[in-house]
């Protein structure tokens, strides 16, 4: 093993080796990304559990695939369990699903190469991020001839579809998933290359509601004027959970909303104004209830909760005209929600609401949930994660006290009590999500130099 005395020269090591095995682990996300794991239609995840152990396994980890309700979690360890630290990588395998397929421009399931730029499904969401960790652990290993403290992996299968069996698969083994840090899924530059430090999440409680008016679709000439039309039923049931306004009614919604507080504001205050690129890229004139940028933008997208529909299936929708009243209408919900709002009270006042606007025959079938959470920026394990991105991205990272998305944070940070920080290889245009979901070439190396930075001084933080 190596005693370097100068830290410095030691991180310039491990960035050549970084360099040298770009290309094997190029190849390892090709290979990963070749396996789906649709989580939404149960597609390849087993399969992809396998392989994800597989691939620890290569590395000289220990790997275990643990059974949950629903998609395993594959469990890697580097042991000893004597070491002074454990650093805990939280990814996940599973991916959306790929349509509409005709939107890509390459396969989904094959890593395409064009430029600097490398294209898949899952490429950004989860796989690549994942492969970044792997990469950094073994450039560390093999420029100091072991791992400078232990290492664990928490690879999950079901992120997509709101973990709902993550927490209770840490409460049932708290011993295992023990650590003393964690490098959240993943990590990104913004659109000038600035490194972002991510500090929590908004939570989410997914829905379908659905009403059934009739046990057939009907001729609208023949029934339109005297059978309750499902479609229409809906959408008015739907009016009534958000105004033009943008604010939800469901009475007690806002009640445990944790407003931002000053320090959040400045966290804010301090973001780069991306509203300009924002609307190029998603091809909008404009905001909601007229904001333009600065502050005020920023603190609406992550500390305001949201209702949005994320889908609507009734009647015909082919082509051509067809003249049917439909029987049956549904709609798929979420609500982003912030400190201190939890799933479990979004569901009795989504149901009390709907009965009290005189919607009892409106079903409310919730789906998936999380809660929302925040790591403390004063740990000492974000000002390292912090310090490591300023050197190897040469610019000050951008903190941000919430973001938008979701995942199940919460129990990382309120069961195992770990603080969580970020890195990773996404960018602004790297179509999470969408068709052509990509990464590019020096963000992926970026990625891996910071996740290194942090194992690598990890060890030794006070």
């Amino acid at each position: 093993m190596t005693h370097p005395n100068d830290p410095a020269a030691v991180e310039t090591q491990i960035d050549a080796r970084i360099d040298q095995q770009l290309d094997h682990w190029i190849e390892q996300l090709a290979r990963l990304c070749a396996q789906p794991s649709i989580s939404a239609q149960r597609l390849g995840i087993d399969e992809c559990a396998a392989l994800v152990a597989t691939m620890l396994e290569e590395q000289g980890y220990t790997a275990e695939v643990l059974p949950t309700g629903g998609s395993p979690i594959v469990y890697g360890d580097s042991g000893p369990a004597d070491q002074a630290r454990t650093l805990l990588f939280y990814n996940h395998y599973d991916v959306q699903p790929p349509e509409p397929l005709d939107l890509w421009n390459s396969p989904p399931f094959t890593l395409t190469r064009v430029g600097d730029e490398l294209f898949a499904r899952g490429v950004s969401d989860d796989k690549g991020q994942l492969i970044t960790r792997m990469a950094a652990a073994a450039a560390v290993r093999d420029v100091l001839g072991e791992l400078p403290c232990r290492v664990k992996y928490f690879v999950e299968g079901e992120e997509e579809v709101g973990s709902p069996n993550i927490p209770p698969a840490i409460d049932a083994h708290k011993e295992r998933f023990a650590a003393d840090g964690c490098i959240w899924e993943f990590g990104s530059v913004d659109y000038t290359g600035r490194p972002t430090q991510t500090l929590g999440m908004r939570g989410l409680a997914y829905f379908e509601l659905s009403v059934d008016t009739a046990s057939l679709d009907c001729h609208s000439g023949l029934g339109g004027s005297i059978i309750a039309n499902a479609a229409w039923r809906l959408v008015w049931a739907l009016s009534t959970i958000k105004g033009v306004d943008e604010r939800i009614r469901i009475p007690g919604f806002y009640d445990s909303v944790r407003p931002a507080t000053t320090r959040d504001l400045e966290y804010l205050a301090a973001l780069p104004d991306e509203s300009a690129a924002f609307k190029e890229f998603y091809g909008v004139s404009g905001f909601l209830k007229g904001m333009s940028g600065g502050t005020e933008l920023r603190r609406a997208a992550v500390f305001e909760p949201t209702a949005t529909i994320n889908g609507l299936n009734s009647g015909y929708q082919g082509p051509g005209a067809k003249t049917v009243l439909p029987a049956r209408a549904s709609a798929k919900l979420d609500f982003r929600l912030v400190p201190d709002q939890t799933p479990e009270e979004i569901g009795p006042l989504l149901r009390a609401h709907l009965d009290a606007e005189g919607f009892a025959d409106v079903e409310v079938r919730y789906l998936a949930g999380v809660k929302p959470a925040r790591t403390d920026p004063d740990h000492p394990f974000v000002q390292l994660s912090i310090r490591a991105a300023e050197d190897v991205y040469g610019k000050l990272p951008i903190v941000e006290p919430l973001i938008g998305g979701s995942g199940p944070l919460h129990p990382f940070i309120h069961v195992l009590g770990l603080p969580v920080v970020t890195s990773g290889c996404g960018h602004p245009q790297s179509r999470v999500h969408a068709p052509n979901e990509n990464i590019r070439i020096p963000d992926f190396i970026n990625g891996i130099r910071h996740s290194a930075r942090i194992l690598y001084r990890f060890a030794e933080m006070e």
